[in-house]
C-alpha cells in the first residue's frame, strides 16, 4: 500500500507542475546571427578607440621628452646665447648700412646661409641664399619711415 499511496499523490501533484521546453540559444550575436552587424561595429569602436589611445599616450610622452630636452640649463643657455650673438651681427649691419661711415654693399655668411646687401638711392635689398641655392629678396625703402 505504501506504493499505491506514493503513485496516488503523485499523480495528484504532477497536474499542477508546469513544464517548458528546453531550448538552447547561443548568447553571442556572432553565433546566433541577431544584432550581428551591430555587434560587430561595437567591437571595430573599441578596437580603434583603444589604437588611437595608445598613439595619444605614445604622442603626449614624446612631447614630454621633448620639452624636458628642451627645458634642459645647457638647451636654455644656448638658446639665450644664440640670441644674443644674432642681436650682435644684427647691430653689427645696422651700423654698417646706418653708421658714421655706412657701406653701400657687404655680405655676411651665417650657417651656410648667405646674407648680401645692396644700398641704392632709395632702397636696400637683402637677398638671402640658403644652403641648396633658393633665393628670398628683400626690398626695405629707406628715406620714408619717420618716428
Amino acid at each position: 500500500m505504501k506504493i499505491s499511496v506514493k503513485i496516488s499523490l503523485l499523480i495528484l501533484f504532477a497536474s499542477n507542475l508546469l513544464a517548458d521546453e528546453i531550448l538552447f540559444k547561443f548568447k553571442s550575436p556572432s553565433f546566433s546571427g541577431v544584432n550581428t552587424s551591430s555587434h560587430f561595429l561595437t567591437i571595430e569602436n573599441q578596437e580603434n578607440t583603444r589604437k588611437q589611445t595608445v598613439k595619444d599616450e605614445i604622442k603626449a610622452y614624446q612631447d614630454e621628452l621633448a620639452r624636458d630636452a628642451d627645458n634642459t640649463t645647457l638647451a636654455r643657455f644656448i638658446r639665450n646665447l644664440e640670441s644674443r650673438i644674432y642681436a650682435q651681427l644684427s647691430r653689427q649691419m645696422v651700423e654698417q648700412l646706418f653708421g658714421q661711415t655706412p657701406q653701400k654693399q657687404g655680405k655676411l655668411e651665417l650657417e651656410g646661409n648667405t646674407i648680401e646687401y645692396i644700398v641704392e638711392a632709395e632702397t636696400i635689398t637683402l637677398t638671402i641664399t640658403d644652403e641648396v641655392g633658393g633665393q628670398t629678396n628683400i626690398t626695405v625703402p629707406i628715406g620714408d619711415f619717420t618716428f
